[in-house]
């Protein structure tokens, strides 16, 4: 088995590289779209084992592009992390009624950043088990 594939969607390239840069040294493989088009287009055709979506993009939001991934037989099961800058009290549960399997805030807590992939990593496959 290789490394394991994480889509990134943003849409801010220097948020990108952090994010990048930070999973490449712990081991994944990154892809990338800049919007919820390309992202939605890339879960489908990549089939990644993680998604970092942003929820504040151009186009189609994250919100609506894991809508739209949580109700695709091919997607649906491809874990979703919400990546944003969107900390008000109701915004982590629009993103968890949305479809996201986890909510992460920016900015990045640079040192469990890791530690929070591999963790909703190891649950979505253990839910695959099941």
């Amino acid at each position: 088995m290789g490394k394991p594939k994480v889509l990134v969607v943003e849409d801010n390239m220097d948020n990108f590289e952090l994010v990048r840069f930070l999973l490449e040294r712990a081991g994944y493989e990154t892809l990338f779209a800049a919007n919820g088009i390309e992202g939605v287009e890339a879960a489908g055709r990549e089939q990644p084992d993680l998604i970092l979506m942003d929820l504040s993009m151009p186009e189609l939001d994250g919100w609506r592009a894991t809508t739209i991934l949580k109700a695709n037989e091919a997607t649906r099961r491809i874990p979703v992390l919400a990546l944003t800058a969107h900390t008000l009290p109701g915004d982590r549960k629009r993103a968890i009624d949305a479809g996201c399997d986890g909510y992460i805030s920016k900015p990045l807590n640079v040192a469990s950043f890791d530690k929070l992939v591999a963790a909703l990593l190891r649950q979505a496959r253990a839910d695959l088990q099941e």
